[in-house]
């Protein structure tokens, strides 16, 4: 009978006046082994709303069998998630970044009111892998974090009636969002479209190339909360139980080393986490997630952090949307260990950081015998650029920063100045764009669209895509207090803050003040004195009013900070009373 002295579910299995409560578990066909034994919550972002989830259930049972295995006591549960590919480009993708909220208040609600003693999360959507790694840092229980997997590359072969690009070469989503946009522009036939649509996305899994699911997984074992390599293979691939049955064992070796999840999220390892984004030329989002997971531990890790180590890494994992390849192309050349390998031999890595195995990290990386192929994985010493392929950017118009994707831009493409055009929102920035009302040369500004003033920070793929698609990503730029895909390439710079609702100066912009971007020197500056900005300031009629009064996202607007801290919603670790697992 395992000792609970010190583990929550005492709560609810221990002693007497748990006779009901243990009634209830009799009830589920549990027996008293089970009950005397630690609880594990398994859970899941299991819906039917895209591929990306659709097989997290089946490998939720990989994980139960990995927990009993380890004499432990399962117990699946699961949460919401918002799939950015659906909800992009309407007003669903308001509720995108909300829902990272919903995910980590939920997972720590579902954990408390059941007084689960550890967690194996599993998840396979944008929001949802950093959801759950907040609540896991939150709650500070024994965790381990699980990755659904990515989809498979679509292709289109020979003889296919479309054009001479797409036959033969991997395709992802973000081929179809920028495929709207060539048919917008008359470049791509309505049937071209539909073999497109019908062959690009092939399986179960999330997005195939460095967009944010994969950034975010690749984050995951970076930060040490998943096992190494257990974010790799493909979603379709059943060869992802045995991660599963892993991690479901390694949780229980955690709760008997009492190895918890700020023991492994510290500011070393999230430092690491960083500069595996960098590396592999990932999504922008992941400035806005790491300081999040950062906040639910009391560490204080804001966006400039980040872009600090974004700036002095070094981009060398050739993935798209910069790049050649997709996540099943990263896995066969040996994953996330062998970038970390390379890391390592730059000195780049901290070594001494606990992982979700109780082993440190260089002890994992001394175990993996994959060398960098040259091919998907460059040496850190050949690498693609010197510096990130994500880098930060800061100047009068963005007090607090902002940031921006280079993966795969040269030099050259890398400093853009031009005449701003402003946009209320990004319906009308979208609209502008069909229609071509805009000129080579200007940088659209899209405001508004911030984590409160959204409310919800929505990404800007589909204009972003649109553009892509007309052939001007590189001759136009755009930047905006929202968010960008992880899918989204060209000078787009996102997380402007302060943003528009908060009176930021993305807010005074008028149509045809200079704007200079140099994501070489960081700057991303206007034509405006200080005088000026400070009279259009006192003249500014203050934040556009919403047609959110009420609900969810009122609720969302109303306590959501700064992009800058993470677009959190509560006070987080530094003012907390208790830790729960210590009640």
């Amino acid at each position: 009978m395992t000792d609970k002295t010190n583990l929550p579910s005492r709560h609810v299995t221990e002693g007497p006046s748990r006779a009901p409560h243990r009634s209830y578990f009799y009830a589920m066909g549990l027996d008293q082994e089970a009950i005397d034994q630690p609880w594990v919550g398994v859970a899941t972002c299991w819906n039917e709303a895209a591929p990306c989830n659709i097989s997290l259930n089946r490998q939720a049972q990989a994980v139960k069998m990995g927990v009993k295995k380890g004499k432990g006591t399962p117990r699946e549960f699961t949460t919401i998630t918002v799939t950015d590919g659906i909800a992009m480009g309407h007003e669903g993708m308001r509720s995108s970044l909300a829902s990272r909220e919903a995910i980590a208040d939920t997972v720590e609600l579902t954990m408390r009111g059941h007084c689960y003693d550890a967690i194996v999360g599993l998840a396979g959507c944008d929001k949802s892998l950093p959801g759950m790694m907040m609540a896991m840092v939150r709650l500070n229980t024994p965790s381990v974090f699980i990755y659904g997997g990515s989809i498979l590359p679509g292709r289109v072969h020979a003889g296919a009636d479309v054009p001479a690009e797409y036959i033969g070469r991997d395709l992802t989503v973000q081929d179809m969002f920028e495929a709207v946009g060539r048919h917008q522009n008359g470049d791509l036939s309505d049937a071209a479209l539909e073999i497109l649509e019908r062959v690009a996305c092939p399986s179960a899994g999330a997005c195939g190339g460095q967009f944010t699911a994969n950034t975010m997984a690749c984050v995951s074992e970076a930060i040490g909360l998943a096992l190494m390599n257990s974010s790799g293979a493909p979603a379709p691939y059943e060869s992802r139980d045995q991660y599963g049955v892993a991690s479901g064992e390694a949780v229980m070796n955690l709760i008997a080393k009492n190895i918890r999840a700020r023991d492994v999220v510290t500011r070393k390892s999230l430092e690491n986490a960083a500069r595996v984004v960098a590396c592999t030329g990932g999504s922008t989002n992941a400035g806005l997630h790491l300081p999040a997971i950062a906040h639910e531990a009391g560490i204080d890790f804001d966006l400039s952090d980040v872009c600090d180590i974004f700036r002095d890494t070094p981009y060398f994992v050739d993935l798209k949307p910069g790049g050649q390849y997709v996540a099943k192309d990263l896995y066969e050349a040996g994953g996330v260990p062998v970038v970390l390998k390379e890391l390592r031999k730059a000195g780049l890595i901290h070594e001494d950081c606990m992982t979700a195995t109780g082993r440190v990290m260089g002890e994992e990386l001394d175990m993996i015998k994959g060398e960098a192929d040259g091919r998907v994985i460059y040496s850190v010493e050949t690498p693609i650029t010197k510096t990130g392929g994500v880098v930060g950017l800061k100047g009068n118009l963005a007090p607090e920063g902002a940031i921006v994707k280079v993966a795969g831009m040269t030099a050259d493409e890398q400093v853009f100045s031009g005449p701003a055009r402003v946009f209320e929102c990004e319906e009308d920035a979208f609209e502008a764009v069909k229609a071509r009302e805009y000129e080579e040369g200007e940088v659209l500004v899209i405001r508004n669209e911030g984590p409160a003033g959204g409310p919800g920070m929505r990404e800007m793929l589909s204009t972003t895509a649109a553009l892509s698609g007309q052939g001007m990503g590189k001759k136009v730029a755009l930047i905006t207090d929202g968010r960008f895909s992880g899918a989204t390439r060209g000078f787009c710079v996102g997380h402007v803050g302060p943003e528009a609702a908060h009176g930021g100066p993305i807010a005074m912009l008028q149509n045809g003040d200079i704007i200079t971007m140099n994501a070489i020197t960081g700057e991303l500056s206007v034509n405006i004195s200080d005088d000026d900005m400070t009279a259009r300031r006192a003249a500014w009629a203050g934040p556009r009013e919403t047609i959110y009064a009420s609900g969810a996202l009122w609720k969302y607007s109303q306590l959501v900070g700064g992009a800058r801290l993470g677009a959190t919603t509560h006070p987080g670790a530094r003012v907390e009373r208790h830790i729960y697992m210590d009640l």
